[in-house]
C-alpha cells in the first residue's frame, strides 16, 4: 500500500465574520490565533487511489461547493470517481462561514470562498505527489476528559471543574470516550501522516471569541505536528452532533484558557494511540457512495407557518424591540425560514435526497455522511457494521443539518421558544435552513449505512 500527505492553508484575511453561535452577532474577527488548513490523505492499493480530505471549517452547506471541489480535483487527477473523495470538516465555530444556508450565523466572504476550492484541490495535489509505500497501524485509545452530552447531561459546567485534570462528564456513556488513531510510516521508518476519528463539537471558544482558529482539533493537530516534524496530521470529526466541548459559552480569557487546555487533552490521546497503534494488513481500498431518500416530517404547513409569522412579526413590532435582543434576531431568522420553507412546501417536497459515502482501507472503515450525527445513532451504525474497524463521520461530503436520534424525533413539535426548548436540533435548525425535519432519519441512516456496506462487499 502507498500514501501520501499534503496541506494547504485556507486562512481568510482578518476581518471576515466567523460561523456559530447564534443569530447576526456581527463576530467579525480580529486577527489569527492559529491558521486553518485543508489536510489531505491519498491512499492507493492495487491501483485504486482514494482521497480523504480534513478541512478545519465549520461546514460546507452548500452541495454545489462540494461538487466544484471534486470536479476541481478529478480534472487534475482523472484516475478518480466521484466517490473516490471524502471531504469532512471539523466543525469549528472559529472559522469562516461556508454556507449559504443558515442565515445569519455569520455572513460568507465571496472572495475568500471562490478560492478555496482551488486550495483544497493543492492539498490534494500534494498528496498524491507524495505517495509512497508505507506501514499502517491503528490503535483505539482512551478520551473521556473532552466532551458531555448537551441534550441529555448538564451543559457548560463551572469552569473550574473541568479545568481539573481528572473532569469527566456525568455520563461519559453518552459521548465518545474513545478514540481511534491511524498512523502511516514510511519504509525508512518516518511517520508522515496520521488520522484522528472524535466526535465532539469544537466549541470551547464562545461567541466571545474573535479571533480565528481550528478551536481544540485544530490546535491539536497543529502541536502534534510540530512535534513529529514533517507529518501531517487529520483530524476527522464523528458523531457530535448532540456532544458539545466541557467548556463553551464561556467569556473570551476564560475560553482561550480552556482552548489550550482540551486541545492538549486531545493531542495527549492521539499520542498515546500513535505509541500504541499495531501494523495491519491493507490488501486492498475499494469505495463506494450512492443518494439516499430521508423522509420529511409533517410539521410545516402554510397554516403552521402563517402562525409562526405572524408571532415573531409581533416580536419585532413590540414597543420594546431592540436589535441587540437574541429574540428579535432570531424572530428575524424565522421569518426569512418560513419563506424558503414556503418554496419547500410549493415544489411538494417529501423529504431530503443526500450522499453517503464508504471507504474501506482492509478493516478499516470511513463511514461518511453530511448531518451532525447523534451519539446513539453512531453506536447503532457501529453495533450494526460487520468490519473489524468502523468509523463513523459527521459533515462529510457537506452538511444538510443534524440527525436527531429517535429520542429527539420523537419529542414535542413546539417551534420556538429559548435554547433547546422545542428541538432544536429536530425542528428548530430544520426551519432556520429552509429544509423539512426529518421523520426517521435515525432508523434511516442506520439502515442505509447497512445497505451500502452490503453494496461495497458485492463490489469487493
Amino acid at each position: 500500500m502507498k500514501a501520501g500527505f499534503g496541506k494547504c492553508n485556507i486562512t481568510p484575511r482578518v476581518g471576515v465574520e466567523l460561523y456559530g453561535f447564534g443569530p447576526y452577532l456581527n463576530r467579525r474577527s480580529i486577527g489569527v490565533r492559529d491558521i486553518l488548513e485543508a489536510r489531505s490523505a491519498a491512499l492507493e492499493c492495487n491501483g485504486h487511489t482514494v482521497v480523504i480530505i480534513s478541512l478545519d471549517l465549520c461546514a460546507l452547506h452548500v452541495p454545489e461547493i462540494i461538487v466544484k471541489i471534486r470536479n476541481l480535483i478529478r480534472s487534475r487527477h482523472p484516475e478518480l470517481n466521484g466517490c473516490d473523495i471524502m471531504i469532512n470538516t471539523s466543525h469549528t465555530h472559529s472559522g469562516p462561514a461556508a454556507h449559504t444556508r443558515n442565515t445569519g450565523w455569520g455572513a460568507t466572504d465571496p472572495a475568500w470562498l471562490a478560492i478555496l476550492p482551488a486550495r483544497i484541490a493543492a492539498s490534494v495535489d500534494q498528496a498524491i505527489a507524495n505517495l509512497q509505500p508505507v506501514k499502517v497501524s491503528q490503535a483505539m485509545v482512551p478520551c473521556r476528559h473532552m466532551g458531555l452530552n448537551r441534550v441529555y447531561d448538564k451543559d457548560a459546567p463551572p469552569l473550574e471543574e473541568v479545568l481539573k485534570d481528572d473532569w469527566e462528564p456525568a455520563k461519559p456513556e453518552l459521548t465518545d470516550t474513545e478514540c481511534r488513531v491511524i498512523r502511516f510510516d514510511s519504509a525508512d521508518g518516518r511517520m508522515i501522516g496520521f488520522m484522528a476519528n472524535f466526535g465532539c463539537h469544537p466549541v470551547v471558544c464562545s461567541a466571545s471569541n474573535h479571533y480565528i482558529h481550528g478551536d481544540w482539533p485544530g490546535v491539536a493537530m497543529h502541536n502534534l505536528m510540530r512535534e513529529f516534524p514533517g507529518s501531517v496530521g487529520m483530524f476527522l470529526q464523528g458523531a457530535e452532533g448532540d456532544v458539545n466541548s466541557g467548556c463553551v459559552h464561556k467569556g473570551e480569557q476564560e475560553s482561550l484558557l480552556a482552548l489550550d487546555v482540551f486541545a492538549a487533552r486531545f493531542a495527549n490521546a492521539v499520542r498515546n494511540g500513535l505509541n500504541q497503534a499495531r501494523e495491519i494488513e491493507v490488501p486492498f481500498i475499494h469505495s463506494i457512495s450512492k443518494v439516499f431518500h430521508f423522509r420529511g416530517k409533517e410539521v410545516f404547513t402554510f397554516e403552521k407557518l402563517e402562525e409562526i409569522r405572524k408571532e415573531q412579526e409581533a416580536v419585532l413590532l413590540s414597543n420594546d424591540a431592540d436589535d441587540s435582543k437574541p429574540e428579535c434576531r432570531m424572530a428575524a431568522v424565522y421569518l426569512q425560514g418560513i419563506e424558503k420553507m414556503k418554496t419547500v412546501l410549493e415544489r411538494g417536497e417529501t423529504g431530503l435526497d443526500t450522499e453517503l459515502q464508504i471507504i474501506r482501507m482492509g478493516e478499516l472503515q470511513f463511514m461518511g455522511a453530511p448531518f451532525e450525527i447523534m451519539q446513539a445513532i453512531k453506536n447503532d451504525i457501529v453495533a450494526a457494521s460487520k468490519v473489524k474497524y468502523p468509523m463513523v463521520m459527521s459533515l462529510t461530503n457537506g452538511s444538510r443539518g443534524y440527525a436527531p436520534d429517535n429520542t429527539s424525533l420523537k419529542g414535542t413539535n413546539r417551534i420556538v421558544g429559548s435554547g433547546r426548548e422545542g428541538n432544536y436540533e429536530s425542528i428548530k435548525v430544520p426551519l432556520i435552513g429552509g429544509q423539512l425535519p426529518f421523520a426517521d432519519i435515525h432508523n434511516e441512516l442506520v439502515r442505509y449505512m447497512a445497505e451500502l456496506e452490503c453494496e461495497l462487499d458485492q463490489l469487493s
